[in-house]
């Protein structure tokens, strides 16, 4: 195990030792901020409830070595160009940047100080999309999540034949991606009611959460020519940068009527929030696990799709509500869900993989992400959808209201954490918007 991961290790930053921090020393996420009056952003890692500028560490003399070749790739103010020069390289940043934050009495006289000149309160910032994202894929990964959906519109075949052996996905809209925070408008659309002769076209009455996981890419494939861009099983997670939290916001009334034949279109596109903080591969290692195990007599995935070893990650993502009523009263956000990522049918790996298996080049920067993560319990379901059976059994909030699908005014906050006996807990942070 990395040394960075040592639950012994410990932080002069006093916020990043609470029990509850999502950002000890341990975890070091990415992302990019800037100061609420301007527009430029700078990459930073978070630790505890601040941020450290890299490259205001590197102008110091701060970060040297193999790593001042990562920190300069910071300059653009996005993570596009540390993600271009891959894995090995943001490890060598991370490792250099935990040096200069841990509280081990190792670093030069002075070089506390200097440090901590550069810290900045995550409460002061505003925060932008981590990277520039070229192309944005949305899979559909969980078997829970399939066969619930698919039992509410095929009660006696909920799961289609393909969905054993295959990582389904869709193409999103790279342009509707959104910083965690971002107000989401109530989209529009075709809808036709079950008794309707014809479609109408207005505001969607049945807007929905769901709750992902995204990973980003890193120095994607090569892309030389047609069939040279294909990632074995073996090295797709070596193309894996990080992970973030992902809400693909869903109009169903629109989606089951445009849906068929092509899938998602407009039910989709309309906006799709993700968290400012990437978790690096690396942080995530204590709390990797095997990948899920598939029932007796589901077929074994095709060669190309076939690893061993921790193909799973241990990653609880939790989602709450707060209406406008319960913020005027307030009444804090209530918890709706608890999922985990290790549910999913299919690995990141395996959808990384089966992306690039006709050719299809990742570059730099892109997202894709889980789809639902709804795991096999009433409590662990990801999304409104599932839990209200499509509006057929209301969820009641503190205070009484109840819902099918969300209202004005509501906010959908989903956070994620990884914990275990023996490891220090590392979170993603939150991901968050208010629907107008």
């Amino acid at each position: 195990m990395d040394a960075t991961l040592s639950a012994a290790r410990r932080s002069w930053v006093a916020s990043a030792q609470a029990p509850d921090a999502d950002f000890p020393i341990q975890n070091l996420p990415f992302g990019v901020f800037a100061d609420p009056a301007s527009a430029a952003g700078r990459v930073g890692v978070a630790i505890g409830d601040r941020i450290l500028d890299v490259v205001a560490a590197l102008d110091a003399g701060l970060i040297t070595g193999h790593a001042a070749d990562a920190a300069e790739a910071c300059r653009g103010g996005s993570l596009n160009g540390l993600m271009t020069l891959g894995r090995p390289a943001a490890s060598a940043l991370r490792h250099a940047i935990g040096e200069l934050l841990t509280d081990d009495g190792a670093a030069p006289s002075g070089t506390r100080q200097r440090v901590g000149r550069l810290l900045v309160p995550i409460a002061d910032v505003r925060m932008h999309l981590p990277a520039t994202v070229g192309d944005y894929t949305d899979f559909y990964a969980s078997v829970f999540h399939a066969t619930n959906v698919g039992r509410l519109f095929r009660p006696d075949a909920p799961l289609l034949p393909n969905y054993k052996y295959v990582p389904i996905g869709y193409h999103g809209r790279a342009s509707s991606l959104v910083p965690s925070g971002t107000p989401v408008a109530r989209p529009s659309g075709q809808t036709k009611g079950p008794d309707a002769a014809t479609p109408s076209f207005g505001p969607t009455r049945m807007l929905d959460y769901e709750a992902e996981l995204g990973f980003f890419i890193a120095s994607g494939s090569d892309g030389a020519s047609a069939g040279d861009d294909r990632v074995s099983i073996t090295d797709a997670e070596s193309r894996i940068f990080g992970v973030c939290l992902v809400n693909d916001w869903s109009a169903r009334d629109i989606q089951s009527w445009e849906y068929q034949p092509l899938g998602p279109f407009l039910s989709k596109s309309f906006a799709t929030s993700v968290s400012p903080w990437v978790v690096t591969m690396d942080a995530l290692a204590p709390f990797r696990v095997p990948a899920y195990e598939r029932p007796a007599g589901d077929p074994a995935p095709l060669p190309y799709l076939a690893a061993s070893g921790a193909g799973g990650i241990d990653l609880t993502i939790e989602v709450s509500l707060q209406s406008a009523a319960m913020r005027e009263r307030g009444t804090p956000a209530v918890r709706l869900s608890r999922g985990n990522v290790r549910d999913l049918y299919w690995t990141l790996a395996q959808m990384v993989t089966h992306h690039t298996s006709n050719g299809c080049p990742l570059r730099p920067g892109d997202l894709l992400a889980s789809g639902t993560v709804s795991g096999p319990t009433p409590d662990s379901l990801g999304c409104l959808l599932e839990m209200t059976r499509r509006g057929a059994d209301r969820i009641t909030l503190p205070g009484g209201e109840t819902r099918a699908f969300l209202e004005p005014g509501d906010e959908v906050i989903i956070r994620g954490y990884c914990a275990r006996p023996g490891a220090t807990r590392i979170g993603l942070g939150h991901c968050s918007g208010i629907v107008g």
